[in-house]
């Protein structure tokens, strides 16, 4: 590319501002983040939105998921002991107090103790929907970025070449500094654009990880609570 520019140069006359435009493309000179993020114009800025919605939404969504998986390893054990000695009120009570999300599951279990244990495990995997639908709430949204990032900034190459080659039409002549400053001015959308949708589903991707290990810890402590209520009471 460099070479040919270089060709184009040496083979086509320019105008002194001209010539000093081009060489800058060809070799670089004043390029920096600020600036080329500044000459993708209008589409940067919803392109800029989309990745601090996209931003917000992963916080947001990982502090509360990573609140949902925590789970103290003496929770199981207390309700164990309580249940053995017969202080199913006092295994509710201590469910209901608990920090962690996951005693909502064990706490809707024990208020249907002497039902049968299909009747538990029912209500069980609908106190886990619910837990699991307020995790992935939004995620939806993490995702429709990280396609619709990418198009923007299609949108704004298209649209910038289309002014590029409007020019050159109306000037009617081919301007090679033009060309040049256009296309790489215009191509900083499509980058853009492309950056903030591998951001976006990298995001959407730890999130669903997350939620992923979240409900394989529910599922555990779910079986080892039915496990107990299988067991004689005896230590």
């Amino acid at each position: 590319m460099t070479t040919l520019l270089t060709i184009l140069l040496q083979t086509t006359p320019l105008d002194s501002t001209a010539a000093q435009t081009v060489k800058k493309v060809v070799t670089g000179e004043d390029l920096n983040l600020i600036g080329l993020l500044e000459k993708g114009g209008w589409v940067m800025v919803p392109i800029f939105v989309l990745f601090f919605i996209a931003l917000f939404l992963f916080l947001e969504r990982y502090l509360y998921i990573r609140k949902t998986s925590k789970l103290d390893g003496t929770f199981l054990f207390t309700i164990k002991e309580m249940l053995y000695t017969g202080n199913i009120q006092g295994a509710m009570s201590y469910c209901k107090t608990s920090p962690f999300p996951i005693a909502r599951l064990l706490e809707k279990g024990l208020s249907r103790l002497g039902m049968p244990i299909r009747d538990i495990e029912n209500a069980i995997e609908n106190t886990a929907r619910v837990e699991i639908y307020n995790m992935e709430k939004n995620l939806g949204f993490l995702s429709a970025i990280a396609k619709i990032a990418p198009m923007f900034g299609f949108l704004g190459t298209v649209s910038g070449m289309i002014r590029t080659f409007h020019s050159i039409s109306v000037a009617n002549k081919i301007d090679i500094a033009t060309i040049a400053s256009g296309i790489y001015e215009k191509m900083v959308t499509s980058a853009t654009g492309l950056v903030v949708g591998i951001i976006a589903y990298l995001f959407y991707t730890i999130l669903t990880t997350m939620i992923d290990r979240t409900i394989n810890k529910m599922e555990v402590t779910a079986i080892d609570f039915l496990d107990m209520l299988h067991k004689p009471a005896t230590k």
